[in-house]
């Protein structure tokens, strides 16, 4: 029999009334945790909005968030998360730490209350690393960047 995953409590204060509550679905379809739209937002092309999410939270000691785009964020909407990879950790934890979506806009959109745009997922912290400089890897080479195959 496997081992149990261990199952970790966050705190949340939702700042809007307006969304959805967070749902973990997990059971093989999904462990990533949707984030909806906590007011209207319209953006033209080229422009630059933090999207407010509607939340704040506690993560457990130890832990990480990392929120990114939804599949499906650019093709409905047209913007891309500015920083590419959001990272929150546990410290950004007060009652109006609100989330946010940095998003820039390709094109003219609105984005609807309770859309949801991204997803976020905790990690456990990275542990300490020490670097070790040496003469040889002992390994064979790949053949670098886009050498394991053609289309």
């Amino acid at each position: 029999m496997g081992s149990t995953p261990e199952s970790v409590n966050i705190k949340v204060r939702y700042l809007s009334d307006q969304i959805e509550k967070l749902e973990y679905v997990g059971g093989g379809k999904s462990n990533w945790i949707d984030l909806r739209v906590a007011e209207e937002v319209e953006l033209k092309a080229g422009e630059f909005k933090l999207i407010p999410l509607g939340v704040a939270m506690q993560l457990p000691e130890g832990y990480e968030a990392l929120m990114v785009p939804r599949s499906s964020t650019y093709k409905t909407w047209g913007i891309i998360q500015t920083n590419h990879v959001g990272v929150i950790d546990e410290k950004y934890c007060g009652d109006n730490d609100q989330w946010f979506f940095p998003a820039r806009a390709d094109k003219d959109t609105v984005i609807h209350v309770n859309d949801r745009i991204c997803q976020f997922r905790i990690f456990k912290h990275q542990p300490t690393i020490a670097f070790e400089a040496v003469e040889s890897l002992g390994n064979e080479d790949r053949g670098g960047i886009g050498s394991t195959g053609t289309n």
